[in-house]
């Protein structure tokens, strides 16, 4: 099992160029099973979840041809509807093949997916949008499996309860070769969501309002091939962002969009960091002592949850009591504050909130990821603390960051991947 090791109390200079967002890629490349011929796609991740989602396709008949960031994929073959129970369960955004895979056969028995597991993330909004779909669900500890019901399958009205990224994305995937008009109402707005949409829509798709509230998808009888380029990753360039505010430096962030940013840029700023943006490219500089903020995590264009362990770091050096408050899922806390006190950080839970207090420095420590996102701020709590720092279960990290130590070193940063 791999780890890293970081000697921190470096600042970190220069440029660090951006991926394409995981987010973004998980829900497009099962959006090719809806697709007839080939689809051209630019800026894919180098990240396990994109393999491990190549992997499934492949496994089910599709021929795929992987070169640097851009992958060819053509599932002209796939009859399947029933993939890999054991690579689903590696991932979680695997439940996108259950939308995907309704759309494309009418029918689909998928396992559970597997993934970080930081909270339960309930697919009852999913469900409910087959549903709404005509679909019947058999939906058992280990799969859900969808067949036509009584009357086919058909566009529809779904009103979600909360707003659900997974069951927008789901519900887009199986309505766009339905017949009739989906309606979905309390959508994520979320940029990957408008992302899936514009993939879908180059390919020949009719879906109108991703972005907003509600989402109108008009059903099309098939979909053909294309090019596309993924957008760049709002949640890594984010990460690198709290990197330089927990460090210190002076780094210029590429292959952004600003506009996704700013609910991340703002509370950057209210810290103490300066922010300069650019048309594609954002620069941040930190050089005295961060302040102390509030923030609460909502969905976009809210501060994102996916940020909210990293943003805790740098309330673990500001001056002052910040608040940090999870909306979305609620236990996110217990993967990583464990292993920030054991940093010498000062953090107290209270429900859904943590109340941080700043303190002068973190200490390096040996520390484990247990998600995604936790992994991350570990990493950036290493690179400011003082002495080494041991990052273990580093496959959670590269479930959704490409070339972390890479990137980071060229940045100044003293890590290093050791098996």
């Amino acid at each position: 099992m791999a780890r890293y090791e970081i000697n921190g109390g470096k600042s970190l200079q220069g440029t660090v160029t951006v991926s394409g967002a995981k987010n973004a890629a998980v829900a497009i490349l099962p959006a090719v099973l809806l697709v007839s011929g080939k689809c051209h796609i630019e800026n894919v991740p180098n990240i396990s979840d994109v393999h491990i989602l190549l992997d499934i396709l492949r496994e089910m008949g599709a021929e795929i041809s992987l070169e640097g960031s851009s992958v060819t994929v053509d599932c002209s073959h796939v009859r399947s509807s029933r993939p890999d129970a054991n690579l689903v369960r590696k991932m979680r955004a695997s439940y996108y093949l259950m939308g995907a895979l309704l759309g494309r056969c009418g029918k689909a028995h998928v396992a559970l997916p597997g993934g970080c597991n930081f909270a339960s993330r309930p697919i009852d909004q999913h469900i409910k949008g087959f549903i709404a779909l005509g679909a019947d669900v058999d939906e058992s500890d280990d799969y859900v499996a969808l067949e036509p019901g009584e009357n086919g399958l058909q566009g529809g009205r779904v009103s979600l309860d909360v707003v659900s990224v997974g069951a927008t994305v789901n519900i887009m995937l199986a309505a766009t070769l339905l017949p009739g008009q989906t309606v979905i109402e309390n959508a994520a707005k979320e940029p990957h969501i408008v992302d899936l949409a514009n993939f879908l829509n180059t390919m020949g798709a009719r879906i109108s309002g991703a972005g907003t509230d509600t989402v109108k998808i008009r059903g099309v009888k098939e979909l053909h091939g294309g090019s596309y380029a993924i957008i760049p990753d709002q949640i890594e360039a984010g990460t690198y962002m709290a990197a330089v505010a927990a460090a210190g430096g002076n780094v210029l962030v590429q292959n952004v969009i600003p506009k996704h940013m700013e609910c991340i840029t703002s509370k950057l700023q209210e810290m103490g960091a300066k922010v300069t943006n650019y048309d594609d490219a954002i620069r941040i500089q930190r050089a005295g002592k961060l302040r102390c903020t509030t923030v609460k995590t909502r969905p976009y264009p809210g501060f994102p949850t996916d940020m909210q362990a990293q943003i805790c770091v740098c309330m673990s050096l500001a001056s002052g009591v910040s608040r940090l408050t999870e909306s979305v899922y609620e236990t996110r806390f217990f993967g990583y504050c464990t292993e920030l006190q054991s940093m010498g950080a000062d953090i107290l839970i209270t429900g859904k909130t943590a109340i941080v207090t700043g303190r002068e420095k973190l200490t390096g420590a040996v520390v484990s990821a247990h998600d995604l996102r936790a992994g991350a701020a570990l990493v950036i709590a290493g690179l400011a603390a003082e002495g080494t720092t041991i990052v273990e279960n580093t496959h959670f990290i590269e479930r959704g960051y490409e070339s972390i130590v890479e990137k980071l070193s060229a940045l100044g940063a003293d890590i290093r991947r050791i098996e």
